[in-house]
């Protein structure tokens, strides 16, 4: 795998991304635009911005999320983070970011977007720069809310229920999230 295999990958999830809404069609060309001006688009190295790969981890029954509380965000959000040239895709980056920061491994992940984002943000480079956030829905099976482990990479994880979400959420993008995926599934 390769950079240049994400790449492809984030273009072609782009392109059948269902956008329903037109600032969601506006985001995905910009991002699109921005995947034709950067080759190194999915690399974290590439400072003026790149690609990240999120997961909305559902459990099975649909009435829990996990979420984690971000150190640099300083929030509740998704699991997630920066693509690996060792992702075959950018659908595979999000499944090994929600494994590696929930600890579950019996989780399946859509191979189409849920959602997008993008956001300026002071990542593991040290300066500013921009994450193009691909999100997609995933389900951990087994029943009830299966136990998490925290990682290294979180200062809290929990399972919150789909109807009461944290007040130190970021509320922008994860109830909008939550919906998508309510309505997906």
């Amino acid at each position: 795998m390769s950079y240049a295999t994400l790449h492809a990958s984030a273009i072609d999830a782009l392109a059948r991304f269902d956008a329903r809404t037109d600032a969601d069609d506006a985001l995905r060309h910009t991002m699109l635009a921005f995947l034709d001006a950067q080759p190194d688009a999915c690399a974290r190295a590439n400072v003026p911005g790149h690609i990240t790969a999120s997961v909305v981890l559902l459990n099975e029954s649909r009435t829990h999320v996990v979420l984690t509380h971000h150190p640099r965000v300083g929030e509740w959000l998704q699991l997630g983070g920066h693509c690996e040239d060792a992702d075959e895709t950018v659908a595979a980056a999000a499944l090994r970011e929600g494994r590696e920061e929930s600890g579950l491994h019996d989780i399946d992940v859509a191979a189409d977007l849920l959602t997008l984002h993008t956001h300026p943000i002071r990542c593991s480079l040290g300066v500013p720069t921009r994450h193009l956030d691909l999100r997609f829905l995933a389900v951990a099976r087994g029943a009830g809310t299966p136990e998490l482990q925290l990682s290294e990479e979180s200062n809290d994880l929990r399972w919150w229920p789909v109807d009461a979400l944290p007040g130190s959420a970021e509320r922008t993008t994860v109830a909008h999230q939550v919906r998508a995926a309510l309505l997906r599934v």
